[in-house]
């Protein structure tokens, strides 16, 4: 019988004539011949169980044989199984056979521990051994055994070998130990391109980008000629330093070798111009390859996504689908991005249930990139959902579930994620740092925020940029702009960013010296100022006295290609309406070509400060008339414009309409507006919709009732206020103080005198003036003479208050012996 005429349908003859009672000559039968025959692993177990029977793998040739069929087929654990049962003592043939093979399929594992095997069974090692079980140890960070192999090569006379000795510079380059790969370079007497590449390589691989043009140089001094993988490890260090220069010169190397036709570099290539936003570059690469595997895909889709255009790498996908091509965890994490960008959840939602099709959501970079994708577009709910199902976990996803919390103002819970996350025993790296100092830096949090501080500093990664910047925004929002300066001071490499950060801090803090001054000092270190740098000082120019620096910056602002941001022109209209000078402003906002609502909101905003109602009223006409929909803000500005209760109505209908009215600001305005009007059941309608946990609404309704003479009801609403909790703050105590003034009660006064001095707002000098007035008109001159004394600081109402109240109640010689004793300290009357 031909078994081997039969090809496919062969097996289940051998396999029923393997249990014929006859003996069976194995001779008879052209096991090599049959083992070329075997197309998919289906074919491999039943011939290894017939070769098992008869015994035939003993015979080292056969085995050997099966063993190259079984990693052919991609069935690695099939010639485990072979060689583990049959081969007791191994020779170096078959040992070399099995690492290779195993390594080529990935199972590094398997690699040392047949490696093992082979040593305690006395096999030894060869040159063609040693480079696979060291690139298992390189896959696997497995230090400890890579470098006993070191010595392994030594004793063994390899350290000669160039093929053995780039193995090793790799291994010591991807576990962390550059020193040990760049000296083992420098011990090959002449090194190869080969071993250049693999030290490249490892450069790269850590991120030290200036190594390795310093390492391509020496290769080009040496005279030899780069190849297509040193081209491809040194040309994404191009695109990560924007050298494009650098890398167009690679890629006209490349056309000239003849390696420009090859899916290794055009990848590398597409994302150097993508990286510049040269997607033309990009696509004429892409176009040039007849054939494209998926890396050029990716590459592809990810320069789409890179540079914003969502739209165009959703297209670059459907194409990929609709190829040959399939899609891998690189392509996934290269496309959702764009579903983030283009603000479309059911896009993202389409995608997520792709990857599930695909059989790729437990990836972890995969599952991180959509939980991402989700916490983007304000779907926390299943973020959060994403990351509990996360069957593994790694920093990236602890950070990106972090960093989800904190971009959708969660902070709270945010650091309990950080609490489990450190529970879980995972470290910090510069992202959650700076994730975590965000979220500090919201709550007010500073003795965390100082924790988080000083676990950067023991983990050496407090000195990175955005480290650092997280800090200053820190301490700054804290409340402690000295030690933000003392950080700044002791940081040697300061970039934009810090300064920027800086600088707007002051400006928050309304240390306009300080922010000019800082201003100044950048530009004497050679900083330019950016456009982040010019929004943020341009709010100190807000009065006559500051408007040539204003103008001077704006003037910068021109030079550099600035005027044109939609961000610095409102600012530039802002600080010309605060500085009187409306044409200027108005002129801006009109030579706009795209006016949105927030540069609406900013010109009515600047008109509305200066009372200059009538033209509130013109633009938000013209605004209608544009089809722009006002938000909250343009509503806000509009209702003190409102000249009578019809206007106004008309502003709560249209609230009430686009559905906004909920908002606390927008309440409050209405409020005030329906006050002015004496409707206080509208006012109490507003007021019962509002969060009662906001002190602006208790105060509006407070003020609204002392404004309309219901004194006593304000007074009632203000101990409602303290029975539900919500806690007073000057505001309140001020209206308070108002409506005591008004119902003439020296017993309330001193009920909310001892108030303000239980709560700590006696210290505040607007307050004290009000109590003295209080106190003054209600002819317990004594308290409020105390009340003056006891001032650590008096300004100028805090005498003429006094004085006033000495007048009130006669005693003319009292005022003027303070007036003189003013004049003698240097203070002021009005």
């Amino acid at each position: 019988m031909n078994v081997a005429c039969h090809g496919e349908k062969g097996l289940p003859s051998f396999t029923a004539h393997s249990r014929m009672q006859t003996p069976v000559n194995p001779k008879l039968f052209n096991f090599s011949h049959l083992l070329a025959l075997r197309k998919n692993t289906a074919h491999l177990k039943p011939l290894h169980c017939l070769l098992l029977v008869r015994g035939l793998l003993r015979r080292r040739g056969l085995l050997g044989q099966f063993l190259t069929s079984c990693f052919h087929l991609g069935a690695p654990d099939i010639a485990l199984s072979a060689f583990y049962g049959t081969a007791k003592r191994p020779d170096l043939f078959l040992q070399n056979l099995m690492v290779r093979g195993l390594s080529d399929n990935g199972f590094c594992e398997d690699v040392l521990s047949v490696y093992r095997y082979c040593r305690v069974s006395g096999c030894p090692s060869g040159d063609f051994t040693f480079p696979f079980v060291i690139k298992a140890c390189s896959a696997l960070g497995a230090f400890g055994i890579g470098k006993e192999l070191h010595s392994v090569v030594l004793r063994n006379g390899f350290e000669r070998n160039v093929v053995i000795q780039t193995a090793l510079v790799d291994f010591y380059g991807r576990t962390g130990h550059l020193e040990h790969a760049r000296a083992l370079v420098d011990g090959i007497p002449q090194p190869d391109l080969v071993s250049w590449n693999a030290l490249i390589s490892c450069y790269s691989f850590h991120g030290l980008d200036h190594k390795v043009f310093e390492v391509f140089r020496r290769i080009v001094d040496m005279g030899l000629e780069p190849n297509l993988n040193t081209l491809a490890s040194v040309i994404p260090v191009c695109t990560r330093l924007g050298c494009l220069d650098i890398g167009m010169s690679l890629h006209g190397f490349a056309v000239k070798s003849g390696n420009l036709v090859n899916d290794l570099l055009v990848p590398a290539l597409i994302s150097l111009y993508a990286r510049d936003g040269n997607l033309s570059a990009a696509r004429e690469l892409f176009d040039c390859l007849p054939a494209k595997n998926v890396a050029v895909w990716n590459a592809m889709i990810h320069a789409y996504t890179q540079n914003q255009l969502p739209f165009q790498a959703f297209e670059m996908f459907r194409e990929m689908l609709l190829g040959d091509a399939q899609p891998n965890s690189i392509t996934f994490v290269s496309i959702i991005p764009s579903c983030e960008i283009s603000g479309s959840t059911w896009s993202g939602e389409s995608l997520h249930a792709y990857v599930i099709k695909h059989g790729s959501e437990n990836k972890i970079s995969v599952s991180t990139a959509l939980l991402s994708m989700y916490a983007k577009l304000g779907d926390i709910s299943k973020a959060e959902f994403l990351f509990d199902w996360m069957p593994n976990r790694n920093i990236l996803s602890w950070n990106a579930i972090l960093s989800g919390l904190v971009c959708n103002g969660l902070w709270d819970q945010s650091l309990a994620a950080f609490s489990e996350m450190q529970f879980a025993g995972y470290g910090l790296d510069a992202v959650s740092v700076v994730t975590i100092l965000s979220a500090c830096s919201n709550l007010g949090a500073l003795l965390l925020g100082k924790s988080v501080h000083a676990i950067s500093i023991r983990k050496g990664i407090d000195s990175g940029p955005n480290v650092l910047n997280a800090l200053l925004m820190l301490y700054s929002n804290c409340n402690h702009l000295a030690y933000s300066f003392e950080l700044f001071e002791n940081t040697d490499s300061k970039d934009v960013v810090a300064w920027n950060t800086l600088i707007s801090a002051c400006v928050h803090s309304e240390e306009r010296e300080k922010a000019v001054s800082l201003v100044h000092e950048m530009q004497k270190m050679g900083v330019a100022m950016d456009l982040i740098t010019l929004v943020s000082i341009i709010p100190i120019c807000c009065d006559s006295a500051n408007l040539r620096q204003g103008m001077t910056l704006h003037g910068y602002a021109i030079g550099k290609g600035f005027a044109s941001d939609i961000t610095l022109v409102n600012s530039l209209i802002s600080m010309y309406g605060k500085c009187c000078d409306f044409d200027a402003g108005k002129l801006l906002f009109d030579v706009i070509p795209v006016r949105g609502v927030a540069s609406w909101n900013n010109i009515i905003t600047v008109y509305r400060h200066q009372n200059a109602l009538n033209q509130v009223l013109i633009l938000f006409n013209q605004m209608m008339e544009e089809g722009q929909i006002p938000d909250s803000v343009t509503l806000l500005n509009l209702l003190p414009a409102c000249s009578s209760q019809l206007h106004g109505k008309s502003v709560h209908a249209f609230a009430t309409r686009i559905g906004i009215l909920g908002e606390n600001p927008l309440l409050t305005s209405l409020m005030t507006m329906y006050g002015r009007f004496g409707n206080m059941n509208s006012c109490l309608l507003l007021f019962k919709m509002g969060e009662k946990e906001d002190i602006s609404l208790w105060n509006a309704i407070i003020s609204v009732h002392i404004q309309t003479k219901n004194v006593q009801r304000a007074v009632t609403f203000f101990r409602d206020l303290l029975q539900v909790g919500t806690q007073p703050d000057d505001i309140t105590i001020s209206c308070l103080i108002l409506a005591c003034t008004r119902l003439n009660s020296l017993n309330l006064a001193h009920c909310i005198m001892a108030y303000v001095i239980r709560k700590g707002f006696g210290t505040d000098t607007a307050m004290s003036n009000a109590l003295i007035d209080l106190y003054a008109r209600r002819g317990d001159i004594l308290t409020a003479r105390k009340l003056f004394q006891g001032l650590l600081q008096k300004d100028a109402i805090s005498w003429n208050v006094m004085i006033n109240g000495y007048s009130l109640q006669g005693n003319a010689e009292a005022a003027l012996q303070l007036f003189s004793q003013m004049q003698e300290t240097g203070g002021d009357t009005w």
